[in-house]
């Protein structure tokens, strides 16, 4: 009785995790009502996208606050294997995400994916504070997002991994207009898949979420040197 009301607590936890957090455009559009914003800048943008991110990250973690305080610990407990852990699946992930980027670039000179073309927008306009957003913020939410709530529904740990891993590269190429940008879902997927992994081996949200945050600041750095 216990597992059966777990089981469908955490399906529940989850629906309401992905409605909220597909949700942020609603919410986007809230703030701006709320802020006065007349003629939207790509600043304004930058502002509203930090506080959408920082509302849901606040509202995942209220959600979430008794399984991150007990994978929070874990993660400290065994810190240094945690952190080997995350290195080791980052650098691969990270290195077959470099080569299909290359892959798809010669073959398809399909240039940026237009998730990385918005956010060099942003980072131009308010670069410190898109690094909070896309750095802290952006981590918190897709790693309670894309790798607990998918770990917590799904027992069978490949499978968790590979819809997780899918998933989280299917969202940063949602709006991709050519089959050729539609193709940059792989390296995206490669680096979630990794994350994934690293969870798996863990059982700590915090080790997949501190590499994310890792792998975002040093991106947003070299992009704003």
């Amino acid at each position: 009785m216990k597992d059966f009301y777990k089981k469908h607590i955490n399906l529940l936890k989850g629906i309401f995790s992905f409605i909220l957090f597909f949700s942020s455009s609603y919410i986007s559009q809230l703030l701006i009502i709320i802020l006065n914003f007349k003629k939207l800048t790509v600043k304004d943008a930058v502002i509203i996208n930090f506080l959408s991110s920082l509302i849901i990250a606040l509202i995942l973690i209220l959600i979430y606050r008794k399984d991150l305080v007990k994978e929070f610990k874990i993660y400290k407990r065994n810190l240094s294997t945690n952190v080997d852990i995350g290195i080791k699946y980052w650098l691969i992930g990270l290195g077959f995400m470099m080569v299909s980027n290359i892959i798809i670039n010669i073959l398809f000179k399909a240039g940026q994916a237009t998730n990385e073309q918005a956010v060099q927008k942003m980072i131009s306009a308010m670069p410190y504070l898109l690094l909070i957003s896309a750095g802290i913020l952006a981590p918190i939410n897709e790693e309670i997002l894309f790798r607990k709530v998918f770990k917590d529904n799904i027992k069978n740990k490949v499978i968790c991994i590979l819809v997780s891993g899918i998933l989280f590269g299917y969202m940063h190429v949602i709006s991709a207009t050519t089959i050729s940008q539609f193709l940059y879902i792989i390296p995206y997927s490669s680096l979630g898949i990794a994350f994934a992994i690293m969870y798996s081996k863990t059982d700590t949200v915090f080790t997949s979420m501190s590499m994310h945050m890792f792998h975002n600041i040093i991106l947003t750095i070299l992009s704003i040197i």
